[in-house]
C-alpha cells in the first residue's frame, strides 16, 4: 500500500512538475501578447498557478514523514473508502488543472497562429506599398522628363514664331520694293 502511494506521488509530482513548465512557458507566451490579449491570459494563468499550489501544498502534506502516521491513523478511522475518494479528489483536480492547462495552450497556440497570419499579412501589403511608390517614382520622374521636353519644345515653337514673323516683314519689304520699283519704271517710262 505504501509503494502504490509512493509511486502515485511521485506520479502526481512529475504531472506537478510539467504542469509548472507548461504555466511558465504559456506565461512567457501571454505576455508577447498584444494588450487586450495578454490582461486575460495573464488572470488565467493566475488561476492555473493558484490552483497549482493547491496541489503542491496537498502533496507536500502527503508525502511528509507524519503524514504517513497521519495517514494510517485516518485509515485506522475512516476506513479505506475516504482514503481512497481523498485521493480521487485530489486525482480529479490535478486532471481538471491539466485540462484547464492544455486548453490555455491550444488557445495560446491559436493566437499564436492569428499573429503569424497577420504578421504575414502585413509584410504582403508593405511590399505592396513599396511597388506602388517605386512606381510613383518613377512616374514623377517620367513626367518631369516630359516636362523638359515640353518647356524645350515651347522654345522652339517661340523661335520659330519669331523666325516666321521676321520672315514675314521680310518677304513684306521685298515686295514693297518690287512694287516701288515696278512703279517707279513704269513712271519714268510712261512719263
Amino acid at each position: 500500500m505504501a509503494e502504490k502511494k509512493q509511486q502515485k506521488l511521485s506520479e502526481i509530482q512529475a504531472d506537478v512538475q510539467e504542469s509548472e513548465s507548461l504555466i511558465r512557458r504559456m506565461d512567457l507566451e501571454a505576455r508577447s501578447m498584444q494588450p487586450s490579449v495578454k490582461a486575460g491570459l495573464l488572470a488565467k494563468l493566475r488561476e492555473y498557478k493558484s490552483d497549482l499550489n493547491n496541489v503542491k501544498g496537498e502533496i507536500k502534506r502527503l508525502s511528509a514523514p507524519n503524514a504517513q502516521q497521519a495517514t494510517r491513523e485516518e485509515l485506522l478511522e475512516s476506513g479505506m473508502s475516504d482514503t481512497l475518494s481523498a485521493s480521487s479528489d485530489q486525482r480529479g483536480r490535478l486532471m481538471m488543472t491539466s485540462e484547464r492547462l492544455n486548453q490555455s495552450s491550444d488557445r495560446i497556440r491559436e493566437s499564436q497562429r492569428t499573429v503569424f497570419e497577420t504578421e504575414e499579412i502585413g509584410v504582403s501589403i508593405l511590399q505592396d506599398l513599396h511597388n506602388q511608390r517605386q512606381s510613383l517614382l518613377h512616374a514623377h520622374t517620367t513626367l518631369h522628363g516630359v516636362d523638359d521636353y515640353i518647356g524645350k519644345s515651347k522654345k522652339i515653337l517661340a523661335s520659330m514664331s519669331k523666325r516666321m514673323d521676321r520672315n514675314k516683314w521680310i518677304v513684306g519689304g521685298i515686295i514693297a520694293t518690287l512694287v516701288f520699283a515696278i512703279l517707279f519704271i513704269l513712271y519714268f517710262k510712261f512719263a
